[in-house]
């Protein structure tokens, strides 16, 4: 066997920066307008499973440049309105200093949460959406003051593991001869889970950041209780044993579910969050120590001639490219589809489901009434969807690319498919690039792959934009990513 030539390090992508972490409760009151599934038959939370909660992670360069600073905060919400998070930005960068521009709000996605839309506060239980999107700004903005105070020398440490809680959800029902929303056994699901520790240079952990891909929908229309979901109880794993909260980060989940979901029963909820926290910690604690390289001291020989490694100090030319902070905003226009509903022939098929609805319930047929609801649902998000989009041709997509130390940073609006994060993971391996969907807006809904067109797949059916628009993305962000590194 030839002898091979050994990395004289192995140094793990590491972050220098300045960073604060902060965490409040933003469960909203029992009895609020809680219905985000078409089958549901109820309307109002009856209970809580697990506290929603806001984590937000305030990161500036290392030389403490208030102006390039990037606030991010992770919502235990399924869907926020484009203007309800506008405001809770433009609120946050009036105490901060920090632009809005700059503010990242990223949600989630538990459909356990409830659907908290101003336009829903006619509803049961929708009178008390508005006086709690109004706290959540106030709780939010007061989050950002106080983490201020906080902000000290820092250094995240990335690694990339594994968790094959998240399954392909695109299943073909042979006995129906369509495609429905549900878990896929045959399908290829991405199982990537990117970690990052944040810690203080005093060694005091900041805060833990977890990216991992996968809808929040283990519990769904028989689940009456506010919820986390999975995501509850994977911080609360994490935090067990690291201490300082949990970040966590959605990632491009547009196929992705858990194998068990669409249930009422919470602690599959749990087991599901328990899963990927420990998959996160073990990750966890492969990580090196912050600002060390991983180096090859040379043999011993003890019998056999062992080669040894350490732990050593990062070399200045190490610590000086763990400090490289480069961000860019674009926008990049997403054609619609040529075969958009109009909001006239939305609006005509909601009101014939809601007569529909009326004759099931005269005639107490409660399948009926769950599938007429379901119509009604559809319809009313399509809705909410097509009066959300600007006018014109396109739908224009907002991408924030950060490059923090050795690792990638892309924030994204929507619903994106797994191959975006697959792709560019694997163009710029082996850095390690942190996908972030449903950032500052949910629109424009879900962006599926061409492959995915004409089949009748319900992600397709309801996305605004063109066969074709996410490989055009893919293309344009990595070339995005290429010129800045």
């Amino acid at each position: 066997m030839a002898p091979e030539t050994s990395p004289v390090n192995d140094t793990m992508p590491q972050a220098r920066c300045r960073a604060a972490a902060a965490r409040c409760d933003i469960t909203p009151p029992i009895g609020i307008y809680h219905r985000m599934w078409g089958a549901a038959l109820h309307d109002r939370a009856t209970g809580v499973h697990r506290p929603l909660e806001a984590t937000l992670l305030w990161l500036e360069p290392i030389d403490g440049s208030l102006a390039d600073g990037r606030i991010v905060v992770s919502l235990d919400h399924c869907i926020l309105d484009s203007a309800e998070i506008r405001r809770i930005r433009e609120q946050m960068a009036t105490v901060t200093g920090v632009p809005a521009s700059q503010i990242l709000i990223t949600l989630s996605h538990t459909h356990g949460s409830g659907w908290m839309s101003r336009s829903r506060s006619h509803l049961p239980g929708g009178e008390l959406i508005g006086p709690y999107l109004d706290e959540l700004t106030q709780q939010l903005w007061q989050l950002a003051e106080k983490s201020n105070d906080r902000l000290g020398l820092a250094t995240i440490v990335y690694g990339s593991g594994r968790c094959a809680m998240a399954r392909h959800r695109d299943y073909w029902d042979p006995a129906t001869q369509r495609y429905v929303c549900g878990f896929n056994p045959k399908g290829y699901s991405d199982d990537t889970l990117i970690v990052g520790r944040v810690t203080a240079d005093s060694g005091r952990s900041i805060a833990t950041i977890v990216n991992y891909a996968c809808h929040p929908t283990t519990l769904a229309w028989e689940n009456t209780l506010i919820s986390p979901d999975w995501v509850g109880a994977m911080k609360e794993t994490v935090e067990k044993e690291t201490g300082g909260p949990c970040l966590f980060l959605q990632g491009a989940s547009g196929d992705l579910g858990p194998r068990e979901g669409f249930v009422g029963d919470t602690s599959i909820a749990d087991r599901n969050g328990r899963q990927v926290g420990h998959a996160a910690l073990a990750t966890l604690m492969s990580l090196d120590p912050p600002c060390t390289s991983f180096r090859y001291a040379g043999p011993v020989v003890s019998g056999a001639t062992l080669g040894t490694w350490k732990h050593e100090a990062a070399t200045a030319a190490e610590l000086q490219a763990q400090t490289t902070w480069k961000w860019q905003s674009l926008t990049f226009p997403l054609p619609y589809r040529p075969d958009l509903p109009t909001v006239q022939q939305t609006t005509d098929e909601r009101d014939f489901w809601l007569r529909e609805e009326e004759t099931a319930r005269a005639a107490g047929d409660e399948d009926r009434i769950r599938n007429c609801r379901a119509q009604v649902e559809q319809r009313s998000r399509q809705l909410t969807r097509l009066q959300a989009l600007v006018p014109g041709s396109s739908w224009p997509l907002p991408v924030e690319i950060g490059i923090l130390g050795n690792a990638i940073w892309i924030f994204v609006p929507g619903e994106l498919y797994q191959v975006f994060q697959m792709s560019l993971r694997q163009r710029f391996a082996p850095r390690p690039v942190v996908i972030t969907t449903l950032t500052n807006d949910w629109q424009p809904g879900y962006i599926p792959p061409a492959s995915s067109y004409g089949f009748g797949i319900y992600q397709e059916i309801i996305a605004a934009t063109a066969q074709g628009c996410l490989e055009s993305l893919i293309n344009a962000v990595g070339d995005a990513v290429g010129r800045m590194l």
